[in-house]
């Protein structure tokens, strides 16, 4: 009925392809993190200024909030971001915060430069820097 050396030969071919799918996957994993950690680069995003505290607890925005409450709470030492076309970004200088040249323009339209670091579903905009028009 069955052919013991093709019952052989495929136990053979099979093993082979099994170890070797287990030493090619850290492999694969690896290249896909590499990828992952690298997709920073420079991004320009024009955008309003927010203070993300209240934009993510309770979606706060526009002019209005923007020079009352934001700004207030940007010049406080809160975290300030960026949103342009729904996506917010956490805005950072060169190694220290931008808050101070950010607050006056809370709830205002800006264009931001600087070099963009996404990971864990957060967007930061890192040293960056207002570009004049």
């Amino acid at each position: 009925m069955f052919n013991s050396t093709r019952l052989k030969n495929f136990r053979t071919v099979f093993s082979v392809i099994v170890i070797a799918s287990f030493a090619i996957a850290p492999l694969a994993l690896a290249h896909d993190e590499k990828d992952k950690s690298d997709a920073a680069g420079d991004k320009t995003v024009t955008g309003e200024v927010v203070d993300m505290m209240c934009y993510v607890d309770h979606n706060a925005m526009g002019e209005s909030h923007g020079q009352s409450c934001g700004a207030k709470c940007i010049k406080n030492g809160g975290p300030v971001g960026i949103v342009e076309n729904g996506k917010a970004y956490l805005v950072v200088g060169e190694h220290k915060p931008i808050n101070d040249e950010l607050a006056d323009s809370c709830g205002k339209t800006i264009t931001l430069k600087g070099k963009l670091a996404e990971r864990g579903g957060v967007a930061l905009l890192e040293n960056a820097e207002i570009v004049k028009k």
